[in-house]
């Protein structure tokens, strides 16, 4: 029995969401836990998968239903997030969730037409769609961004590099924050095009990480690349807003994940706990490991409470001012940091009371215990989102 299994709270999820849940755990099951050690360690994992997932509507969550995909509240990519989490694997959850931030700008920006060549098959898994935002020497300053976009006839030129890209290497479109005006410093100047990359002048390679082994992480260079101007994403200079807005649903969805990984380390500790004998005893017969057990579940529940409510409040949010939006936001940054500190403290936990075995590879909470950084920086480190929170709620 999992100290986890109560009813769910019936004001944030109903029927619909539960049978989702269902849904998605066993595919979780079936599909990802068994070969999560062997993918980690070949450093990728079958790309039919994506197809699979999109077989039980994972893909298309949340999406225009005549583009393929899944009209959903909010809710239901919380759940997604928190049992595909439980598999134990941030590499494959990661490249399966990269269209997720790459097409959402697509959808809000594009045209009809690049909107209905592009996400329908990413929504089938037989296209891969990525994000590229990050730079070398900009991290999280987003608005300090390099790349450029000149225009010329019927096509931008692009130049410059990308780094830290999820799904970079396997992407077939790949949405790229770039500055269309050279003589903006500033959030002003910045656009988005999708970049198809068959493109002449695009080079990817790929980056060796601590974790997310499974995914591939690319650096992009990008060398007089031709984009056609039909790729442009709304008009010139909209991009900072759209990836901002970009920005706070990854982060919900990375909280949530969060969630996911601090509950599979947990039950996996609490699994060898009473299987472990020690001095005679099981291990969890021992003071302070039930001590350590009973602290790990409770940060697990109050950081997924923090992230259902802060969900359920982005889909009552019509009709809010603008003071009680920008709250949501800064509410946004703290689940993030909330749930990514129950995550570190649940892996590091789960590998103490794992002993020996928690440092071999192959369990999931020595691969989470390895994630744990890329979850803490990703989307936003908790010191630039602690930042943001305060400007938000006025400090």
């Amino acid at each position: 029995m999992s100290p986890f299994d109560l009813p769910p709270a019936p004001h944030h999820f109903g029927p619909e969401h539960e049978a989702f849940r269902a849904t998605v755990r066993a595919f979780a099951e079936r599909e990802i836990a068994p070969f999560a050690a062997e993918w980690d360690e070949a450093g990728t994992f079958p790309r039919t998968l994506y197809a699979k997932a999109a077989a039980i509507g994972l893909l298309g969550i949340g999406y225009p239903e005549e583009l393929g995909g899944t009209p959903a509240d909010t809710m239901f990519a919380v759940v997604a997030a928190e049992e595909i989490a439980r598999a134990g694997s941030g590499g494959v959850q990661a490249s399966l969730g990269s269209l997720h931030i790459g097409l959402p700008p697509v959808l809000a920006l594009g045209s009809a037409e690049l909107k209905a060549r592009v996400v329908p098959p990413v929504l089938r898994g037989e296209k891969i769609a990525a994000l590229a935002i990050t730079e070398p020497g900009g991290g999280s300053d987003v608005a300090a961004l390099r790349t450029r976009a000149v225009r010329d006839g019927t096509h931008y030129v692009v130049d410059g590099e990308k780094t830290f890209i999820t799904s970079g290497l396997r992407a077939d479109f790949i949405t790229v924050a770039v500055r269309t005006d050279p003589q903006s410093r500033g959030a002003s100047g910045i656009s988005l095009l999708l970049v198809e990359t068959d493109a002449p002048g695009l080079e990817r390679t790929e980056l060796k990480k601590t974790g997310w082994w499974a995914s591939d992480t690319a650096h992009l260079r990008f060398n007089g690349c031709r984009v056609p101007a039909a790729n442009l994403l709304g008009e010139e200079g909209q991009g900072f807003r759209a990836i901002m807005r970009n920005f706070n649903h990854e982060r919900l969805v990375m909280a949530a994940s969060a969630v996911g990984y601090a509950q599979a380390c947990t039950e996996e500790a609490l699994a060898w706990a009473r299987e472990r004998r020690t001095f005679g005893h099981a291990l969890v017969e021992h003071q302070v490991i039930r001590h350590k057990l009973v602290e790990m579940v409770q940060r697990v529940e109050v950081a997924r409470e923090f992230v259902h409510a802060l969900a359920w409040r982005l889909i009552h949010r019509a009709g809010m001012n603008e003071q009680q939006q920008a709250a949501l936001v800064a509410r946004t940054c703290l689940a993030k940091i909330q749930a990514t500190q129950a995550m570190a403290f649940c892996a590091a936990e789960a590998v103490q009371i794992l002993g020996g075995m928690g440092y071999m590879r192959g369990t999931k909470s020595e691969r989470l215990y390895r994630e744990v950084k890329v979850m803490v920086i990703g989307g936003g480190s908790e010191e630039v989102l602690k930042d943001l929170a305060a400007r938000q709620l006025g400090f």
